[in-house]
């Protein structure tokens, strides 16, 4: 072979090769190009959805309250004067009636029998003036006064009888008596506090509870409580709801009453209380985040043959997560839960995770 011959080859082999490289470079990258064309990438809108599920709820309130005994009262002095008697045994039990205090009432007693003697000269010259008048002897007016003071002496006697009864502490209802705030011989004044009573044998748990539930508590409700320092859960029920909302804290009063045996819970105690208003057996439960407040209304986007579709519903009892939704949904309707600024009605999405978070 003679030398041009080679030179040629030798020339045309480096060219051949890099065609052919650049010839196979050419298709890979219209390959890659026809595979990306073929395979759009998805543009909807990723959301987190939660399957509206009817189950069982109970609507319950957690509150703290105080506890009272079913009568107490502070045992005051009505009269000035000293104490020459004091019954009152500290922590013991006084039935209703029991005199635990007395008062010197020396002077009154006196009085009581100087107005006594002069009861009897009014009563015995009514007597003889009501005959005189009989016989026609002495006018209607001689009568009518004679009359009069005899009455005037009986009211006299009544007065003087109501101080003495002020004089005499007596236990307006049957219980148990507290520390004694004085002693046998003291002076005492009107309004001084001598000890304090208490029935205990019923108690009252005093508490409050949001007004927006006002339209859900009754009389008659059952609620359950324990105290601090024991694991003991106790029941009572309500017996009265203050008719008004308190403007300043808005919230509604409730007062309930339970036996309280051994007298094992003291006035005073602090509870905590589980008010259960009602059960719904097939609530359709929907998260806070869901919703869309507007004026006068809520909303809410559900998902339908792949489209975010608004609602307008209507909503119940609110948890600190979960809002009941009364009209608007349906069993097994798919609710989004995110991106609820960015969703339009209409707008394509497609569902990235599911919410099974419980909602009881």
């Amino acid at each position: 072979m003679s030398n041009r011959i080679r030179i040629v080859i030798m020339v045309l082999i480096p060219v051949v090769l890099g065609s052919g490289y650049l010839w196979s470079r050419s298709a890979s990258r219209a390959d890659l190009s026809t595979t990306a064309t073929d395979t759009p990438r998805d543009t909807r809108l990723g959301v987190r959805v939660r399957v509206v599920e009817p189950a069982p709820f109970s609507y319950r309130i957690q509150t703290t309250g105080t506890v009272l005994a079913l009568d107490e009262v502070w045992l005051q002095a009505e009269a000035t004067g000293r104490l020459v008697s004091l019954n009152i045994r500290e922590g013991g039990y006084v039935e209703k009636g029991d005199l635990l205090a007395k008062i010197n009432d020396a002077d009154l007693q006196a009085r009581l029998r100087r107005t006594q003697l002069n009861l009897e000269l009014a009563e015995m010259r009514e007597e003889r003036q009501r005959r005189l008048l009989e016989n026609r002897a002495i006018a209607q007016e001689d009568y009518d006064v004679a009359l009069n003071e005899l009455n005037t002496v009986k009211a006299e006697i009544d007065l003087i009888q109501a101080d003495i009864r002020k004089t005499e502490v007596r236990a307006p209802f049957s219980g148990r008596l507290g520390l004694r705030s004085v002693s046998e011989g003291a002076l005492v004044t009107a309004g001084t506090r001598l000890a304090s009573l208490q029935n205990l044998d019923r108690i009252r748990i005093d508490f409050s509870v949001p007004e927006r539930y006002a339209a859900d508590v009754a009389v008659g409700d059952e609620i359950r409580f324990t105290r601090a320092g024991s694991d003991a859960v106790y029941t009572a029920r309500v017996i009265a709801i203050e008719p008004r909302i308190d403007p300043d804290t808005r919230t509604l009063a409730i007062r309930a009453e339970t036996s309280n045996p051994g007298t094992r819970i003291l006035p005073g105690a602090f509870t905590d209380i589980r008010y259960e208003l009602r059960s719904v057996p097939d609530a359709r439960m929907v998260p806070a985040e869901a919703l869309i407040p507007e004026l006068g209304r809520m909303r809410l986007f559900v998902i339908e043959d792949g489209k975010a579709v608004s609602r307008t519903v209507t909503t119940g009892v609110r948890t600190d997560r979960f809002v009941q939704i009364l009209d608007g949904v349906r069993g097994g309707d798919s609710v989004i839960t995110t991106g609820i600024l960015q969703l339009r009605d209409g707008m394509p999405v497609r569902v990235s995770e599911t919410d099974t978070t419980e909602a009881l």
